[in-house]
């Protein structure tokens, strides 16, 4: 095993892996909850966390991980305040990218390639990278499989929720910092621009081929596996960006999804 992980190529597909099993099960409650614009605002936070973790000489990993839980904790506070979601997740999604990218380029003294934070750079991806992808993969599908029955409860209505003794805030604490280490964990395999896209994109292709919600969590985690795999191979035959290249796979497979979705109701 050792002697496997010093292949760069075989660390960049198992981070890809890792990431895309942690973001499987949690995109699916996103799709559920149509929290997609709140995916993209935390991601986005993410840069910022970038800049402050330079500036303080802190963990990259603990710097995108406080500014996404920030991030997420803010428009859940906010919700439900009588501003339109759509709006103050745009609001808060892009004027946090801006920051970020402002934040980034005042640093003093610090050499810094912003693409790869952007689109993410997996081919750069170490052992002890990789060591904390797959924990924190890890730490979240746990998290998610001992909340499964209380988190799928409060998604289908916050009143059956309190019914049911569960309180449907507290699940969605749970599920915003599930959405802060996934984001933490996935910037260096995809970039903030695309995380998003791997949350979402695997879930909604899911869709179509499952009948129950355990069905499509498991699905949808399929589908991002295979998209690691058969988008690093498709980097590496053809030299495009690898993160990129992961996401055009789980796009080509929501592509089949609607497809069959068309078909089934033409028949």
């Amino acid at each position: 095993m050792s002697g496997l992980l010093d292949d760069f190529l075989i660390r960049a597909t198992l981070a890809g892996i890792g990431v895309a099993l942690a973001a499987a099960p949690l995109g699916c409650f996103i799709v559920w909850r149509r929290m997609a614009y709140f995916g993209d605002a935390t991601a986005h936070a993410a840069i910022l966390g970038v800049a402050l973790a330079l500036a303080f000489n802190l963990s990259i990993m603990l710097g995108t991980l406080v500014m996404a839980l920030a991030m997420a904790l803010s428009v859940s506070a906010l919700s439900g305040r009588g501003r339109a979601m759509d709006t103050m997740l745009g609001v808060l999604s892009h004027s946090a990218l801006a920051a970020g990218l402002v934040a980034v380029s005042l640093l003093q003294g610090v050499r810094l390639d912003l693409s790869s934070y952007l689109f993410g750079d997996i081919l750069a991806v170490g052992r002890a990278d990789l060591a904390v992808i797959w924990g924190g993969a890890v730490m979240v599908i746990g998290l998610i499989w001992a909340r499964w029955s209380a988190l799928l409860t409060a998604t289908l209505s916050d009143d059956l929720a309190t019914a049911a003794g569960i309180d449907p805030r507290r699940e969605q604490l749970i599920l915003t910092l599930a959405l802060a280490v996934v984001v933490a964990v996935a910037i260096k395999v995809v970039g903030v621009l695309l995380i998003a896209a791997l949350l979402i994109i695997p879930a909604a292709a899911a869709r179509s081929f499952a009948r129950t919600p355990e069905a499509m969590a498991l699905i949808a985690a399929g589908i991002g596996g295979a998209s690691a795999l058969v988008g690093m191979a498709l980097a590496w035959t053809f030299d495009t960006p690898a993160g990129p290249s992961i996401v055009c796979v789980a796009a080509a497979a929501f592509g089949v999804s609607a497809m069959i979705d068309l078909l089934r109701r033409a028949a």
